[in-house]
C-alpha cells in the first residue's frame, strides 16, 4: 500500500458556550473550533478526511501568566507544524507509517522550539484523526473493523516494547460496545439546583442548566465532579453534591478530578484524608471509581512524587490526564502508583491504543491489580470531533466517558442549518431534533446510542463540507470578542 499526504486545509468556526465552563485556572466561554480536512492517495485513489477539535484555554499548556490569545498561537503553531511536516512525507506503506514519521519529526521540532509535548502530540493528533478518517472511507472498512484486522499497520512494539508479540486485536475487546453512559461534568461554577440560579443568569434556551435538572433530563447515573483545590470549598460543594445525588439518583457512579490543582503530595492527601474522616461523605465516596490528575504536570510523575506515593498506604485509585503527554508517560505513571490514563482523541489515538493494550496486558499479567483507561472531555462537540472520540472509546472498550459538550454548548446550533439535517439524517440513533428546532444529543436514559457511529469510516456517516466556515488564514482571534 502507498499512501501521501495531497492538500490539508483547516477552517475555524466561532464558538460560544451557553454558560460559563470552568474548570482548573480557566473560565471557558468562546474558543475556535478548528475543522482539518486532509486529503490523500491511497494506491491512486484520492480520497479526502476531516478532524476537528475545539482549541480551549489552559490545558495544553496550564500557565497562568500566559494570556489567551499566546496559548491559541501555540497551539495553532503545533497544528500548523504538523500539517507541514505531513504533507512533507514522501510516501508511507501505511497510516501507522506516515504517522510515525509525522509524530517523531514533531517531537523533534517542539524540543527545539521548548513546545510542551503534549502540546505538541495536539498537533499531530488531528493530522491523525484526519488521516484515519480518509484511509477509512478509502477502503471502505470502518475504524473498528479496521484496527481489528490492523489495516493502519499498527506496530504495537515499537511504542511499548512489552507488547511486541501482539497485534491490537490480542488485546482490544472482539467487538466494539454499542452505546456509552454519559459521565455528566459539574464544572466548578455549575448552578447545583435550579432555585440557586440568579434571574439574570437563567438560560431560556430549552436545556437544562442545573445538575438537579440535567439529571433530570437525560436519566444520568454517573458524574464526575471537579475539585477546586481549596479544602473548605470542596468539602461543602461535595456535601451538597451527594445531598442532591443520593436523593435524584441513589445508584451513581462519581470520578473527581483534581485539574492539577496541587503542586505536592501532602496538601492533596490532607485533602482526601479530611473527606475521608467525615461520616456525612463516606456513603459519597463509597461511589467513587478513581481521582484523576491531582497533581500539576511538572511534579505528578516526579522521583518525589513517586516516593510520596508509595509511603501513602490509604490513597484514593489515582489517574493521570494531562501528564500523558509523551510516549512513556503511562509507563512511569504505572511506576509511580497511578492505575491507569485517560483517553482523549487530543492525546493521540495510536498511542491511547497503546495505552489500552498495556493496560489490558498487565491485568492479565497481574490479576489481582486494577488498571483503568478513563474517556474524558474537552467540551467535544460534533459533527466530527465527538461522533471520532466515541469511535475509538467504543472500540477500545471504554464503557463511560465524561461528556460535557452538549452541556456547556446548545447542541449544534452554532453550525448551519443544512449540516445539522445531515447529522439528524446519517447519526438518528445519537442525535434528535429538539423542541426550538435545533440538533442535539439524544440522551434518553444517561447513554449515548453509537450504532451509526460505528458504522460510519470513522465516527461520521458524512464527509462534512467545511468550505462554509472562515479559512484559518483570514480569521483572527479578535472574532471571539464579539
Amino acid at each position: 500500500m502507498s499512501i501521501k499526504v495531497q492538500e490539508i486545509d483547516l477552517r475555524v468556526l466561532n464558538m460560544r458556550t451557553r454558560m460559563p465552563f470552568r474548570y482548573g485556572i480557566a473560565s471557558l466561554t468562546a474558543l475556535p473550533h478548528l475543522f482539518v480536512r486532509c486529503t490523500i492517495e491511497v494506491d491512486g485513489k484520492t480520497q479526502s478526511g476531516i478532524a476537528a477539535d475545539g482549541l480551549p484555554p489552559k490545558w495544553f499548556t496550564k500557565d497562568p501568566h500566559t494570556p489567551f490569545y499566546a496559548d491559541l498561537a501555540d497551539m495553532l503553531r503545533s497544528i500548523q507544524r504538523a500539517c507541514m511536516l505531513a504533507w512533507q512525507v514522501e510516501g508511507a506503506e501505511t497510516v501507522f507509517d506516515l504517522w510515525q514519521q509525522v509524530y517523531r519529526a514533531q517531537l523533534d521540532w517542539a524540543a527545539g522550539e521548548g513546545t510542551p509535548p503534549l502540546l505538541a502530540g495536539f498537533g499531530v493528533s488531528l493530522v491523525e484523526r484526519a488521516l484515519l478518517d480518509a484511509f477509512c472511507r478509502a477502503t471502505g472498512v470502518p475504524f473498528a473493523e479496521a484496527l481489528r484486522r490492523n489495516l493502519p499497520g499498527i506496530r504495537l512494539g515499537e511504542m511499548r516494547a512489552e507488547l511486541a508479540d501482539y497485534q491490537p486485536a490480542a488485546l482490544l475487546p472482539a467487538r466494539p460496545l454499542d452505546a456509552i453512559i454519559v459521565r455528566h461534568t459539574v464544572g466548578l461554577g455549575d448552578p447545583l439546583t435550579d432555585a440557586e440560579i440568579p434571574p439574570a443568569e437563567r438560560l431560556d434556551d430549552g436545556l437544562p442548566q442545573s445538575l438537579q435538572a440535567c439529571i433530570r433530563a437525560y436519566r444520568l447515573t454517573h458524574f464526575k465532579i471537579k475539585l477546586c483545590g481549596h479544602a473548605d470549598r470542596d468539602m461543602d460543594r461535595l456535601l451538597r453534591i451527594a445531598d442532591i445525588l443520593e436523593a435524584t439518583a441513589p445508584d451513581y457512579v462519581l470520578t473527581l478530578d483534581g485539574n492539577e490543582q496541587y503542586h505536592a503530595v501532602a496538601p492533596f492527601q490532607a485533602l482526601w484524608e479530611s473527606l475521608r474522616e467525615s461520616a456525612a461523605l463516606a456513603p459519597f465516596l463509597h461511589h467513587l471509581l478513581f481521582v484523576e490528575q491531582p497533581l500539576h504536570r511538572d511534579v505528578a510523575l516526579s522521583a518525589e512524587t513517586r516516593r510520596a506515593l508509595a509511603e501513602w498506604k490509604m490513597k484514593p485509585p489515582l489517574l493521570i490526564d494531562e501528564s500523558d503527554a509523551e510516549m512513556d508517560s503511562l509507563p512511569a505513571a504505572l511506576e509511580s502508583g497511578y492505575i491507569g490514563t485517560s483517553h482523549k482523541n487530543c492525546k493521540g489515538i495510536f498511542k491511547g491504543i497503546a495505552n489500552a493494550c498495556l493496560l489490558v496486558h498487565r491485568q492479565r499479567t497481574d490479576p489481582t491489580g486494577r488498571y483503568v483507561l478513563s474517556g474524558e472531555d474537552l467540551a467535544n462537540v460534533g459533527p466530527v470531533a465527538l461522533l471520532q472520540d466515541l469511535a475509538v472509546l467504543a472500540t477500545l472498550g471504554v464503557e463511560h466517558a465524561e461528556r460535557n459538550g452538549h452541556h456547556y454548548f446548545r447542541g449544534l446550533s452554532m453550525l448551519p442549518d443544512a449540516v445539522q439535517a445531515q447529522v439528524l439524517a446519517y447519526h438518528a440513533d445519537l442525535y434528535r431534533r429538539h423542541e426550538r428546532g435545533f440538533a442535539t444529543l439524544d440522551i434518553p436514559n444517561g447513554a449515548l446510542a453509537i450504532g451509526s457511529v460505528l458504522a460510519a469510516p470513522f465516527g461520521i456517516g458524512f464527509l462534512l463540507d467545511t468550505t462554509p466556515f472562515t479559512p484559518l488564514s483570514e480569521w483572527s482571534p479578535e472574532e471571539l470578542e464579539g
